[in-house]
């Protein structure tokens, strides 16, 4: 039910540049899909989703290492592009001429092959930031906004340590220990693995 699909690229942001790979994820079976954080590599992640009925394209957020390919994949399969309209300021950083088709707003329901996906809205690495909460698949993607060992970046532009930690505490870490995070960058945690270490990241101001 969820694949697992790493790309390479560049991040780019407040006139810096870095080598990455992201994370991609597809969620559904083997007729309809959605496809989360479509980063760099259309092609590849086109081959992924095969014949397979693309439904929606979610984005967590909009730096660019997260959208870069949606434009592209969008075009290609005729699925609509998903973000939270808190952060179409990041987008139109890195697509001035195309929009996102629709919102992604908190609270907001998807289904996928019989599986719920809830919006969680996760602002402070930026300011749209959402999570995706898959109930049935215990199961949430983080995007940017937690990894294995602790939040996301902030520092940068639209970016806040303090609602990022909120952010955590209060729409992540009530979930259910037992959930795995699934994140845009680097290897999987879980909510019960990154919740003990909630005032160590405030005090160090991660």
């Amino acid at each position: 039910m969820i694949q697992h699909l790493v790309t390479s690229g560049t991040f780019t942001l407040d006139g810096g540049r870095w080598d990455v790979d992201n994370n991609v994820w597809i969620v559904g079976d083997d007729r309809e899909v959605v496809v989360i954080d479509p980063a760099h590599d259309a092609d590849a992640i086109a081959a992924a989703v095969g014949e397979r009925t693309l439904l929606a394209i979610l984005c967590t957020h909009a730096h660019n290492d997260h959208i870069n390919a949606a434009p592209d994949l969008a075009d290609r399969t005729g699925a609509p592009v998903l973000l939270h309209p808190d952060d179409r300021v990041l987008w139109k950083q890195t697509h001035v001429e195309d929009d996102p088709d629709d919102d992604l707003p908190d609270g907001a329901v998807l289904e996928v092959a019989g599986i719920e996906i809830r919006v969680l809205h996760t602002p402070g690495h930026t300011p749209g930031g959402v999570c995706l909460y898959a109930p049935a698949l215990s199961t949430v993607f983080t995007g940017d906004t937690l990894f294995h060992g602790g939040p996301g970046a902030t520092g940068r532009s639209f970016s806040d340590f303090p609602t990022l930690v909120g952010s955590i505490r209060d729409r992540l870490l009530t979930l259910p220990e037992a959930t795995a995070v699934h994140t845009g960058h680097g290897d999987p945690t879980t909510i019960g693995g990154e919740a003990p270490h909630l005032e160590e990241w405030i005090a160090r101001g991660w």
